[in-house]
Order: structure tokens, then C-alpha cells, then sequence
């Protein structure tokens, strides 16, 4: 009996064992492989410059944010040029947001944000509500999934989002509003905008504010802080982050008092950098909002 050795597949399988050993400490095989639900990912058609290969290499370059619950990294998915499978080469940076569980973070006011909200499992929601180690971590899962279906939500019905890309546990991995080395994009409150450019920004944040409002929904923190300022296409757009804790208009008791102040943050800021009042008035924005929920 004759056998022949497959050298090919040898060759193959070395490659493959020498690339495992080389990953550097920040980096990791793609996750995509581990979301292959629908839920898991972000809305269809994906955008072109997702990354699908399941040979993509994600690599760490740094934190971008440190926040009250959870933390930003930057995220650098790439597949090699001189792939196993002959793929062209593919390369995309990603914000991963990272959840931390409850003893390590410092956003203690979630049940004003969360009342009204349906939790799907009775024994996670006692876990969370006596708060044991289980019930931490569930908290931060479903911290993770409500930003993911929000901002999945959002970017279906046309609102100025980061993309969603998808989700594994508590890492939403979501489009980087940046430049292509890494710089991100400003917020809002690093920015000084003349008085026409703060005219411009405030036609669009109430456009974002009565458009949430018409899907009965108020971001419930928005401020200059979690608004960033686009500018890889030249054009200077608002771009809103930060919704894990966007509030039902009608569910929540709290809805209408969290779409005040968002309208009084933003109109605040706008108006003392020079916006047009009439279209920086919080109240105009207030009366809007709650004729189109």
C-alpha cells in the first residue's frame, strides 16, 4: 500500500502554526467568527469596509476614552495581503467599547434610565436586584446589548451614528469616527465653531433630537460631550455617541424630563457660541420633539 505525503497541506498548516505564534500580546484572531448570529452583527447590507474574514488579526493600539461604565479602545482589524486562502488584503479601525461589570464602574444611576424596559429572564433580573457576582455580570451584558440594538436601531432608520459592527459578551465593536491613523474626530465640546458653523450644527442636533423623538425614544444624556464632529469628508457633521441609556417617551416616567435637559444641554452650548436663537431654543426643540413622538 502507497501513500503520498500532502506537502501543500503541511506547508499550509506550518504557516498557519508560525502566524498563531506570532500574534503579539495586543493582538487576537478576528471575533467576527464568534458572532455569526444575526443579532450579533449590525444591520444588513454591511457597510463595504467591514472586515469578514475569519483570518483577520485584531490588534490594540490604545484607549481612546475611559468612561463611567465602560472603556474605548482602538481596534485595527487587517487581513494580510498574502493570505493562506489568496483574500486580498483588508485593513479597518474599529472603537471597541468595553463593558465593566458593576463593582468596577461608576454609573450609578442605570434604574432611572432603565425603568420601563422589559428584562427577558426573571432569574437575571433577581441576580441583578441582589446584586450577586452573576447578577454584575449580567448587568453589563445588558448594558453592552442595549447601546448594540440602539445604535442598530438608529442607523436603520437614518440617524448620524457610529455603525454597529457587532457584539461578543460585553464588547460592542462599532465604526471609528476618526481619520485613517488613528485620529479620533472632536467632540462637540473641544470644538470652536464660528457663529454660522454653530447655526449649521444646531439644524442638525434638533433634526437628531425630534427624528429620536418620532421613534419614541430621548437620548437621555445628550450633551457636547457625546456629540463628535465628522470631518473625514470635509463637511463638519455631528455624529451622536453614547446611547446605551437612550429612554422610552411613553414606558419611562423619567422620558420627559431626560428630552428637557437634553434639549437645555445642547441648545446651552450652541447659543453661547453664537447659533442663531431661534433655532438653538430649547423649548422650540422640546415642543418639536414632543409632537413627533
Amino acid at each position: 500500500m502507497t501513500s503520498s505525503f500532502d506537502w501543500d497541506t503541511f506547508y499550509a498548516l506550518s504557516l498557519a502554526a508560525d502566524s498563531v505564534a506570532e500574534l503579539d500580546q495586543d493582538q487576537r484572531w478576528s471575533t467576527w467568527p464568534e458572532t455569526a448570529h444575526t443579532l450579533d452583527r449590525g444591520p444588513q447590507p454591511f457597510p463595504d469596509w467591514v472586515v469578514q474574514h475569519e483570518g483577520a488579526i485584531d490588534t490594540e493600539l490604545g484607549m481612546l476614552k475611559t468612561g463611567k461604565e465602560a472603556d474605548a479602545f482602538l481596534i485595527e482589524r487587517s487581513l494580510p495581503a498574502e493570505d493562506l486562502t489568496g483574500a486580498p488584503g483588508e485593513s479597518v479601525l474599529m472603537v471597541a467599547k468595553r463593558y465593566r461589570s458593576s463593582e468596577h464602574s461608576s454609573f450609578h444611576r442605570s434604574h432611572a434610565y432603565t425603568e420601563g424596559r422589559r428584562g427577558r429572564d426573571s432569574r437575571e433580573a433577581r441576580a441583578i436586584a441582589k446584586n450577586t457576582a452573576f447578577g454584575k455580570q449580567v448587568a453589563a451584558d445588558r448594558w453592552a446589548r442595549a447601546e448594540f440594538d440602539i445604535l442598530s436601531r438608529l442607523w436603520r432608520a437614518g440617524l448620524p451614528v457610529p455603525y454597529p459592527v457587532q457584539i461578543a459578551g460585553t464588547e460592542l465593536l462599532m465604526e471609528f469616527i476618526g481619520t485613517e491613523d488613528g485620529a479620533a474626530s472632536p467632540r462637540l465640546q473641544e470644538t470652536k465653531p464660528d457663529p454660522q458653523t454653530a447655526t449649521n450644527w444646531a439644524e442638525d442636533l434638533r433634526s437628531f433630537v425630534i427624528d429620536l423623538a418620532a421613534l419614541g425614544l430621548a437620548h437621555g444624556d445628550l450633551s457636547p460631550y457625546n456629540i463628535l464632529i465628522d470631518t473625514r469628508d470635509g463637511q463638519f457633521d455631528p455624529v451622536v455617541i453614547d446611547v446605551p441609556q437612550v429612554v422610552d417617551l411613553v414606558a419611562n416616567t423619567n422620558g420627559t424630563a431626560f428630552l428637557r435637559r437634553d434639549c437645555e444641554n445642547v441648545c446651552a452650548w450652541l447659543r453661547a457660541r453664537g447659533a442663531d436663537p431661534a433655532l438653538a431654543d430649547p423649548e422650540e426643540w422640546f415642543r418639536s420633539a414632543q409632537e413627533a413622538a
